[in-house]
């Protein structure tokens, strides 16, 4: 137990530095994860208004059957991707909030960039 608190303090802190030289505007906002072991959530963030512009997650009806999996969260990057380019926004920062960059947060970000989203 004590483990998995040292580990998560480990991600906050890493989360903290990144935040203090990342930020988002209305131009370029900036996109976060956020995984559970069961669930992945993605937000699309404008920090000057504090401002969620778009949001995905596979808890939403048509998300449902997109798995916690590599293979499968790539759609969810993909579905945020065609939400922004619909709001005509297609240059974002990612917010890795703290995670290592492979795995889920890269399939996340390789889906968006394979719908027409630059960062």
């Amino acid at each position: 137990m004590k483990k998995l608190i040292a580990k998560r303090k480990r991600r906050i802190k890493r989360k903290l530095r990144i935040r203090g030289r990342i930020s988002g505007t209305a131009d370029r906002p900036r996109m976060t994860v956020f995984k559970s072991n069961k669930y992945t959530y993605i937000q699309v963030i404008d920090d000057v208004s504090e401002k969620t512009i778009v949001s995905a997650s596979n808890l939403e009806k048509e998300l449902k059957s997109v798995k916690n999996r590599v293979k499968d969260v790539e759609k969810l990057g993909e579905t945020l991707a065609k939400r922004l380019l619909e709001k005509k926004i297609n240059t974002v920062v990612f917010d890795r909030n703290g995670y290592l960059y492979h795995g889920i947060v890269k399939s996340i970000a390789d889906g968006a960039r394979k719908a027409g989203l630059k960062f």
